[in-house]
């Protein structure tokens, strides 16, 4: 049978999940057509090296792209890239776009991503102040690396630490200001913290803590000369990046009645409220049957995970999302992964010494094992996110001592 014209499954984004999905859909002989509407010129893409080796210059633009533009036009998928949705009609389900153009949909996934947190200070708006989030931001981010200029980072998150580690082994001047009195206070705890904090110390990187930035000062020429903080000091800076968190890009949403909470409200299945609209990823506040609550997730994995959950919905085969969280984060020599949220426990223990840099903290909560951070122990984040995931009391005797195999432990 023929397809109608209003047959059209329309992804509005251009990151990982609406990459996943479309190559799922594609792998799946979806039998709609797709389009594909991103704002950025380029086909969908993964952010991660952004920070990383893509900063370094050690891979070039096209290994970011998930799959080959062509991939997708082959499979007969379309690509509106360079375009913004500026409204979605839900009762004519129809999307209007910023090239003044219309497209109709059958089914609408919104996989909008986030927007950097921008920080409000006096001077917030001089030349040299840089955010990452995107190709261009990393690419502006490169061009002002040289040996010997300073940079100042604000915020010592995954993102700030990652782009310290680039910097300082090019040979730039790098200072981290975190206001918390740890670095990667949100995401894991104080033996991890320190652990990261000494490695950027050794490496040259000046960590200060419990300093809140309070504006930016310029030269005469309009550029940042430095970073202004609380307790009346001034940090010298050539350039400097706000790295202060994300906020999930749920405007669309909101502007079309959808409902939203920290991000658009969907369930296990990824669907609204609306049963023709779905959404993916870091624009979510979802449902995963492993919570009790709905979380939102800013992760790769949550994004691969729902792009597939959505997929399967899609198609008719309704799969309930249930998988247990897991994120990473590469500094130096030095590879962090993390599985389930440690918000909540009541217990930490230890495998393994800091100091022989290689560790793991599994975090309990009555007798369970809720998350672990491992620190170049690969078998503690696989071993462990198995053990989140069956949710059984675990000797935390036994995970500390490094005569029991893990791996027995499952």
């Amino acid at each position: 049978m023929a397809k109608k014209p209003q047959d059209a499954t329309v992804i509005v984004g251009g990151g990982h999940a609406a990459g996943t999905l479309l190559t799922t859909l594609l792998q799946k002989k979806y039998q709609q057509e797709v389009v594909l509407v991103g704002e950025e010129s380029h086909p969908p893409y993964q952010r991660p090296p952004l920070s990383k080796n893509y900063l370094a210059g050690d891979v070039d633009q096209e290994s970011l792209y998930l799959k080959p533009r062509s991939v997708y036009e082959n499979a007969g998928h379309q690509l509106r890239l360079g375009v913004r949705v500026e409204q979605i009609d839900r009762d004519n389900k129809t999307i209007r776009l910023s090239d003044q153009g219309t497209l109709k949909y059958d089914r609408l996934i919104l996989a909008t991503g986030s927007h950097v947190r921008r920080l409000n200070a006096p001077g917030a708006d001089l030349k040299g102040i840089h955010y990452l989030h995107d190709i261009a931001d990393s690419d502006a981010l490169r061009d002002q690396f040289s040996p010997g200029q300073r940079l100042v980072i604000v915020g010592g998150g995954y993102i700030g630490l990652e782009v310290a580690a680039i910097a300082v082994k090019g040979g730039l001047k790098v200072t981290v200001l975190e206001a918390a009195d740890r670095v990667m206070q949100r995401v894991t705890g104080p033996e991890i913290s320190a652990f990261f904090q000494a490695k950027h110390r050794s490496a040259g990187v000046e960590v200060r803590l419990d300093t809140a930035v309070i504006g930016f000062e310029s030269d005469d020429a309009g550029h940042v000369a430095g970073v202004a903080v609380a307790d009346g000091c001034t940090v010298p800076a050539d350039l400097v990046l706000v790295s202060v968190g994300i906020m999930p890009e749920t405007a669309l949403a909101e502007s079309a009645g959808l409902p939203c909470d920290d991000g658009i409200l969907v369930d296990e299945y990824a669907r609204s409220d609306d049963p023709a609209v779905l959404a993916i990823g870091d624009c979510t506040r979802h449902r995963n049957l492993f919570f009790e609550q709905p979380q939102r997730m800013e992760s790769v994995a949550n994004a691969v995970d729902q792009a597939r959950i959505a997929a399967a919905t899609l198609m008719g085969d309704y799969k309930p999302y249930d998988a247990v969280p897991w994120f990473w984060s590469n500094q130096y020599d030095a590879r962090l992964q993390m599985a389930g949220l440690s918000k909540g426990h009541d217990e930490r223990v230890v495998r393994g010494n800091p100091q022989d840099g290689a560790f793991a903290v599994f975090y309990m909560r009555g007798g369970n094992l809720i998350a672990v951070d491992a620190a170049n122990m690969p078998i503690a984040f696989m071993v462990g996110k198995k053990l989140i995931y069956q949710r059984r009391d675990i000797d935390a005797e036994a995970l500390s001592d490094p005569h029991v195999e893990l791996k027995s432990l499952v």
